[in-house]
């Protein structure tokens, strides 16, 4: 194949992470049957398999903190400093979004340091809440200068959100809960001035953006009707998310992306597998659909487009 995809999607589950995350109550993660399997092997399988060069590893919902905030410190090293060796005996393979142990902003600014100063971290992953504490809320405003300052990629992941016991009425959250739960987790980054007063992050929205192509102009008509005015006048809701990355993850053909394209230019889209979460059958039936779609861009595929894209994020990994 002619450009080797760049996966800013891709999960990891050593078993060490799976036993922590099952005692603490986590049987049916989500609401799903069971954990998925994974392996090293397995996982470069599927990359050699479909033209995947690198996947940007990071783990998924229920992250790293179980409620005890020491507890999740010392899961988070050990889930980081495990994927950053993965890194280091597959160079250029792999890559690591590392976890932070939020809601302990302390917990998680000592990590950034960490991954970032020893580990050569290349970005973090941040779900879009972490019990109840959303990412606009203003205890986690040093985490967010913190990340500005090291111009951070900030990879969000959606989880389940409060009150899922009655709205996802006993189905699997990442159907439909993990979609809006993406748009409310964004939307309050936008409404609280988050990106705005933090423009060197670069983050990387999942999903296509879950419900968030379909809701810019809604969230866009309320920022003007609720949010003061200031001058010079901050950015609106739209403008702010056509600023962000979207990746490809799940469903993109045939409608999500055609959505997103109507929100964002093509060099903010990226390609995401969502593996191991998505099982190796559906992952393939998924890149062959984006390999088969036509592209915006005239003389590029969305293999070539979005690998392209993720070279310039991340020009590390250029290869």
């Amino acid at each position: 194949m002619p450009s080797g995809f760049i996966d800013v999607h891709a999960h990891l589950l050593p078993d060490f992470y799976v036993r922590q995350a099952t005692a603490a109550g986590h049987t049916h993660p989500d609401g799903m049957g069971s954990w998925p399997s994974w392996s090293v092997e397995a996982h470069l399988d599927l990359m050699d398999r479909n033209g995947i060069t690198t996947a940007m590893l990071s783990i998924s919902s229920p992250g790293v903190h179980f409620g005890d905030d020491k507890a999740a410190r010392l899961l988070a090293r050990r889930v980081n400093e495990y994927t950053a060796e993965l890194t280091r005996e597959h160079p250029g393979r792999f890559g690591n979004f590392v976890s932070l142990p939020l809601p302990d902003v302390d917990g998680a600014l000592e990590e950034i340091r960490f991954a970032f100063d020893t580990l050569r971290a290349d970005g973090v992953t941040l779900l879009t809440h972490t019990h109840g504490v959303y990412l606009g809320e203003e205890r986690l405003e040093p985490v967010f200068a913190e990340l500005d300052r090291r111009r951070a990629v900030v990879f969000l992941h959606p989880t389940s959100p409060l009150g899922w016991e009655q709205s996802a009425l006993g189905r699997p959250r990442p159907m439909v809960e993990y979609v809006f739960d993406t748009a409310r987790a964004v939307t309050d980054l936008v409404m609280a001035g988050v990106l705005t007063r933090h423009p060197n992050l670069r983050v990387i929205v999942p999903h296509c953006g879950g419900a968030l192509p379909v809701l810019a102009d809604r969230v866009d008509e309320f920022m003007r009707l609720f949010l003061p005015a200031q001058e010079p006048p901050a950015p609106g809701g739209v403008q702010q998310l056509r600023g962000l990355y979207y990746d490809t993850a799940g469903t993109a053909f045939p409608r999500q992306v055609p959505a997103l394209l109507n929100l964002v230019e093509p060099d903010r889209v990226l390609f995401g597998s969502d593996y191991c979460w998505t099982p190796p059958a559906l992952a393939d039936a998924h890149i062959a659909a984006i390999d088969a779609a036509e592209s915006p861009v005239g003389g590029a595929t969305w293999r070539s487009l979005t690998t392209a894209n993720a070279k310039r994020l991340f020009p590390g990994r250029s290869r």
